[in-house]
């Protein structure tokens, strides 16, 4: 399962394999942007979701 997550700081949309065990694992996981280096979670809640789409 791949996500497509878009950086809160630039913008940029990027893929991530975060290899979960179980999908409710996701709000532990972040991801570092290609683009600017900010460090961000993936999925804190539904309100701050970074996940654009699920491939």
């Amino acid at each position: 399962m791949v996500f497509v997550v878009v950086c809160p700081n630039c913008k940029n949309t990027q893929r991530t394999d975060p290899k979960l065990k179980k999908l409710s694992d996701v709000s532990n996981k972040s991801k570092r942007c290609v683009y600017c280096g900010k460090t961000f979670k993936i999925h804190k809640n539904q309100k701050d979701s970074q996940i654009v789409k699920v491939e």
